[in-house]
């Protein structure tokens, strides 16, 4: 059972008791049979298919209790145990016309109330009277019986098939009905009874199919409880996704034991054989060791990719001649399905061996003429002038930084050639890797070649950032050249479009200058980017659109750290330019929203600012001393000038975690001075001197973050 479908299970109806009373509630099962699903979207259609299900159930006022969901390569099922027999009764109330307007002058009932009560269906002397504020209504009250479950399920079904996240449906035989794959049978049960029901053209019954060669007939089942267990014995089919997922895991581990090493187990690659096997059989082959001179990752990508077999490596991470398949079959002749596979891979490495020394019969940076005849976007121009302008932005991060200018250059210069090659031709995954492969085979500097590869890091959420320093500076470079081009030709992400993954460019950005500790002005980057434009496009109108499109792109990033969202909103309001000066202040403000006395400080911070935007005062005003007359007012005056002369060097330095923790010492002055001090005092020169000095402490906080935004408790 997958951990959506186990969440489902533990869901309570908000309009229902939380279990049912109904003596007769039982399990209800559905099973939709099918052509062999497509692997890779086989978890989302269960996973869709359970939610639609639920949530028709709950929509009709069903109380749902445990859900078990079931996917097969054949199959999409779920079991909901104890489903009442009925939709509970329900109060009906429908308000009709006022009192007032139902009857006319000589007491006859109105056409509007004759009306109402026609729609009704009862006669208007059955209304009852409801008195309101606003007077006295007739209104319509009765129970509605509740249907039957056997009346309401068959539309339930197909309003969650119709659902389903199918990009394009299909048609087969005569029938008028669309799906993913054909569908060849229906079990819809509740009990030990079956449901009639009709869908996609199938009548439903308690009758499923086992495995398609070992146990090609029918299975009666006598009620849900049983429906796991008959596939299983005799079925050959393990009907759970997350069982069958781990069976293939261990067998895989147990089977690359006798192997002397261990197996490279790709989650991914993992959950699409679970998708493509109901009686998964783990069978080891291998092939010639001459195919080890390609670099790993490329028989890793053609086994993974080409053929769903899982690589072997040994103790030390190098890749053997040897791999793990699985077969949705228990042969009786085990090494006929082992050299079968190693029959039908053996094309595929060769393939492999002949692309890496076709591709190294010429330099690399040669390569780069062909990239003239690419383009990269309409109006961008080609990749090599994509490129041109990544060298002149990467240079000047780079002397930004101090890194080696020249490991830079040749960086990118060599940063797009792989693309033009045999290997990367067949296998666009591995762009960057076999950049990295070929330039350290010709000599290249090593920084140099591991940061072809890293120019593409990181290259998802799980993913490192970029490990070297060029590494770094090409990959921020690269990918801020996209996002300020896409940016200026009109073609930001929208909704779930986002064709130039901007998305992930962005959150690359910010996790490579974070992560890494590069202090660099996004700003300002953004600025010289859109520069090495201007002979393609205007971009600097859209410098401030791109700078907080990425920047909004740190909100998920931070929530999913555990910040809270009032703690990104108190930095975020500042809008700090240099992402590590950012995350400085995030990581300063929630520490600081642990003290005892961030609560006191938050509120007064927000109440400072509300009498700031109220005042007219000049806010460059200063405090005259000798206008405090009030010992609070005073006290804090001091307090202030003392801690000014410690937390601004602080700030200054970026430490701004210490400064507010020093800075939290003003709870009880500033609480004295709001409790015994009228700020807006009769005399107009005291009153803009204490708003002065409330204006000194709301910049020295300022200086940090806008803690009035952070949530009092």
């Amino acid at each position: 059972m997958s951990a959506d479908s186990k969440n489902l299970g533990s869901s309570k109806s908000g309009s229902s008791k939380s279990s049912s009373n109904n003596l007769n509630a039982k399990d209800l099962l559905i099973e939709l049979g099918t052509e062999e699903l497509p692997p890779k979207a086989l978890k989302k259609l269960s996973a869709a298919f359970t939610v639609g299900i639920v949530d028709g159930l709950k929509k009709a006022g069903f109380v749902i209790n445990e859900v078990e969901s079931f996917a097969t390569p054949r199959r999409l099922a779920v079991i909901i145990k104890n489903v009442d027999t009925s939709q509970p009764d329900r109060e009906v109330e429908r308000k009709g016309p006022a009192l007032k307007a139902a009857y006319d002058a000589d007491g006859n009932p109105t056409r509007a109330v004759m009306g109402f009560a026609k729609s009704c269906g009862i006669e208007v002397a059955d209304l009852q009277q409801q008195e309101t504020d606003k007077g006295v209504w007739l209104v319509f009250k009765a129970t509605e019986k509740g249907k039957v479950l056997s009346a309401l399920i068959e539309d339930i079904i197909n309003q969650s098939l119709s659902k389903l996240p199918i990009p394009k449906r299909m048609r087969w035989g005569s029938s008028d009905a669309e799906f993913v794959r054909p569908v060849h049978w229906l079990v819809l049960m509740h009990g030990d009874s079956v449901i009639d029901a009709e869908v996609m053209g199938l009548t439903s019954s308690a009758s499923t199919y086992g495995h398609r060669f070992h146990f090609p007939g029918t299975i009666k089942l006598n009620h849900p409880g049983e429906y796991k267990e008959k596939l299983l014995s005799p079925g050959f089919v393990i009907a759970d996704f997350e069982e069958r997922k781990q069976k293939i895991k261990q067998q895989v581990i147990d089977t690359v034991k006798g192997l002397g090493g261990e197996a490279i187990l790709d989650e991914d690659l993992l959950e699409e054989v679970t998708a493509l096997n109901e009686w998964p059989i783990a069978v080891a082959g291998e092939f010639e060791e001459i195919y080890l001179e390609v670099p790993d990752q490329a028989l890793i990508k053609t086994m993974q990719d080409n053929q769903k077999y899982f690589p072997v490596r040994d103790s030390a991470g190098k890749l053997k001649n040897y791999f793990i398949t699985i077969s949705n079959i228990d042969s009786k002749s085990p090494e006929k399905v082992k050299q079968g596979n190693e029959r039908v891979v053996r094309p595929r490495l060769a393939d492999a061996m002949f692309f890496w020394r076709q591709d190294q019969k010429q330099p690399l940076e040669s390569f780069n003429a062909a990239l003239e005849n690419v383009v990269f976007q309409a109006k961008l121009g080609t990749v090599a002038e994509k490129t041109q302008r990544v060298a002149q932005l990467a240079e000047s991060i780079a002397g930004q930084l101090g890194a080696n200018v020249e490991y830079v250059k040749r960086a990118v210069q060599l940063s797009k050639c792989d693309l033009m090659t045999d290997m990367v031709g067949e296998f666009a995954s591995l762009q960057g890797v076999m950049g990295k492969c070929y330039a350290q085979k010709a000599g290249e500097a090593e920084e140099v070649a591991i940061a072809i590869d890293e120019q593409y890091k990181p290259r998802g959420a799980n993913d490192d950032t970029a490990t070297t320093a060029t590494g770094q500076i090409l990959s921020i470079s690269d990918k801020l050249d996209t996002l300020v081009g896409i940016f200026a030709i009109g073609q930001k992400p929208t909704g779930e479009k986002d064709p130039y993954a901007l998305r992930r460019a962005s959150l690359g950005v910010l996790r490579t200058i974070i992560e890494r500790q590069l202090d660099l002005d996004l700003k300002d980057l953004i600025s010289a980017s859109a520069g090495l434009l201007k002979d393609k496009v205007d971009a600097e109108k859209v410098e401030q659109d791109v700078f907080e499109y990425i920047i909004e792109r740190l909100r998920a990033y931070y929530l999913d750290r555990k910040v809270t969202a009032d703690v990104f909103d108190a930095v975020s309001a500042l809008s700090p330019s240099r992402p590590l000066d950012f995350d400085k202040r995030i990581k300063a403000v929630s520490a600081f929203r642990e003290l005892a006395e961030a609560e006191s400080l938050a509120a007064a911070n927000k109440r400072v600012g509300n009498i700031l935007k109220k005042s007219a005062v000049d806010k460059t005003v200063t405090v005259d001393e000798s206008l405090l007359s009030e010992e609070a007012e005073k006290n804090l005056y001091a307090t202030l000038s003392s801690l000014s002369k410690t937390v601004e060097p602080l700030f200054d330095s970026g430490d701004y975690e210490l400064a507010l923790s020093k800075l939290s010492s003003l709870r009880d002055p500033v609480d004295a001075f709001f409790d015994s001090v009228m700020v807006m005092a009769d005399d107009e020169a005291i009153k803009n001197n204490r708003i002065a000095l409330l204006n000194n402490m709301n910049q020295l906080f300022l200086r940090a973050a806008d803690l009035s935004r952070l949530h009092q408790s």
